[in-house]
């Protein structure tokens, strides 16, 4: 029971931060709905429900293309087993966890950099970098070359492989000469992105044929395709989700359960106090990146061989700087990261349905992920717009009064 009570003590803040961003979006939802406020002066009551109706209809649409519609999950009860019906039915909630994939891997590669005091903004040049290599592993051993579980187990190990290579290189520097993380990753994510738009723009043995407008890679998916969860070819979830599950285990594992992840964790809290210790901090901040850089690249070629199926430029998109907030937002521990996926992959999922529906902009679904983030670092500002009692440090207990001389 004290568990439960302390889990559930955790998820409350979090929770209420999500109501209170979503609250705060609908005022403003409210507020920049142009047709409501041209109609105010002569229509004051109908217009003001007409935009109540409209904040209602964006986040009903929000909720229908994250979860699914419950009248279709209705007619699926009733068919008796219809799978096309089932199929609709839960494909929004597949394709909200196909979304989360690669904000796992880069929030869970992300977390260990700044586990370890490091603030790694590169997540997206080594997730590109982790495609790039499972690109040329797919390309290399798949079309029946080796068998398929094979061809998998070398895309991934390809992946880790660029990410982590990608991540040495700011690792070094930052361990050897006391480069800046920041500046150096963020510098090597443009470099990624403009290797990523040559290669496949002019080598041979990864652009696709002559004649394409858009540079891409040839159809990763003649060469290897990863299995799905479920037999059914609409659901697109595949191994890259069970896989991002077990490395947020691993990694918690690492981390908490391993002495080389408790020297990570001592270099990240107090740097000085662990040289003293003996732990090397220039080994800890390399070995922290490449490590990161691995995690957010096996994402990579898990995500171009299973979701893109291609290799191409802004293929990562805006994971980078995402991961980082998913990060923050979980306390960089590996459950909480992978919750705040998932939480951001659903949002990522019913903003299109929102978008398509409505005429609610995607950007105002943007300003209501960064409200979630906004609120949850700052708990006490979701303690004073949910009226949240503080809790008042409890008076110290009166010492008990001796007769006697000591």
């Amino acid at each position: 029971m004290s568990t439960l009570r302390r889990i559930g003590s955790e998820l409350r803040v979090p929770a209420l931060s999500i109501l209170a961003a979503f609250l705060v979006g609908a005022i403003l939802i409210f507020l920049t709905d142009v047709e409501m406020l041209r109609g105010l002066p002569a229509d004051p009551l109908g217009s003001i429900s007409r935009g109540i109706g409209r904040v209602l209809a964006s986040y009903s649409a929000l909720l229908r293309g994250a979860f699914g519609d419950p009248a279709t999950y209705a007619k699926a009860i009733a068919s008796n087993g219809d799978l096309n019906l089932w199929t609709r039915a839960v494909r929004p909630l597949s394709e909200g966890l196909v979304a989360s994939v690669p904000l796992i891997f880069v929030g869970l590669g992300v977390s260990v950099a700044f586990r370890t005091g490091i603030f790694n903004i590169g997540g997206a040049g080594q997730f590109l970098m982790g495609a790039l290599g499972g690109t040329i592993a797919a390309l290399l051993f798949g079309a029946g070359v080796t068998p398929v579980p094979f061809a998998i187990l070398m895309i991934m190990l390809f992946g880790i492989a660029g990410g982590a290579l990608w991540a040495f290189i700011p690792g070094f520097l930052k361990a050897r000469v006391g480069a800046s993380e920041v500046i150096t990753t963020i510098m090597l994510n443009t470099i990624a992105g403009n290797l990523i738009f040559y290669l496949v723009t002019n080598i041979d043995f990864i652009h696709r044929e002559v004649g394409v407008g858009q540079p891409v890679s040839t159809e990763l998916s003649k060469f290897v395709d990863l299995p799905g969860i479920l037999p059914i070819a609409a659901l697109r979830l595949d191994i890259a989700f069970p896989i991002a599950l077990l490395t947020a285990v691993a990694v918690s594992f690492f981390l908490f359960r391993s002495t080389r992840g408790y020297e990570l964790r001592a270099a990240g809290l107090n740097l000085a106090a662990a040289k003293y210790a003996g732990i090397a901090a220039s080994g800890s901040i390399i070995t922290a990146m490449l490590i990161s850089g691995g995690i957010a690249g096996l994402g990579g070629a898990l995500v171009v061989i299973g979701d893109a199926k291609q290799l191409q430029p802004g293929i990562e998109g805006s994971v980078g700087f995402t991961a980082i907030a998913i990060a923050l937002v979980g306390r960089t521990r590996p459950i909480g990261v992978v919750a705040t996926a998932v939480v951001f992959g659903f949002l990522a999922q019913g903003g299109r349905l929102m978008q398509a529906d409505t005429i609610i902009p995607i950007e105002m679904l943007l300003f209501v992920q960064a409200l979630v983030i906004a609120f949850i670092a700052a708990p006490d500002l979701t303690k004073q717009v949910m009226r949240i009692p503080f809790r008042r440090n409890a008076k110290p207990a009166p010492k008990p009064v001796t007769k006697g001389v000591a």
